[in-house]
């Protein structure tokens, strides 16, 4: 859910529901590396509330497309992670023997 002005497309509040610090604090990361992004911060309303607001301001250019730009960035950046740990575990696994790794044999 957007909440923001209809003159002003260049700052609004973005609510996603059912996450927390782990999300945001990693959009809020992309977003900060972002040079069109001017502030950004994110807050949680309550404790017990599974949701996340996002306020984004950018330099001009639609916040919505930024936060859209900022998510698909986060994206990359797991898969990229996801796959160098993949690849490192299954070097490990070829540079030891199976003797030596102490894991089940299935």
């Amino acid at each position: 859910m957007e909440h923001g002005s209809l003159t002003d497309v260049s700052a609004s509040t973005f609510s996603l529901m059912d996450e927390d610090h782990t999300l945001a604090n990693s959009v809020r990361y992309t977003l900060n590396k972002d040079p069109r992004v001017v502030f950004c911060g994110y807050s949680i309303p309550h404790p017990s509330d599974n949701r996340v607001n996002i306020r984004v301001q950018t330099t001009g250019d639609s916040a919505k497309d930024v936060f859209k730009d900022s998510l698909q960035n986060l994206m990359f950046i797991c898969q990229h992670v996801r796959t160098t740990f993949d690849k490192s575990v299954a070097d490990f696994k070829v540079s030891q023997p199976l003797e030596q790794m102490n894991i089940d044999k299935r």
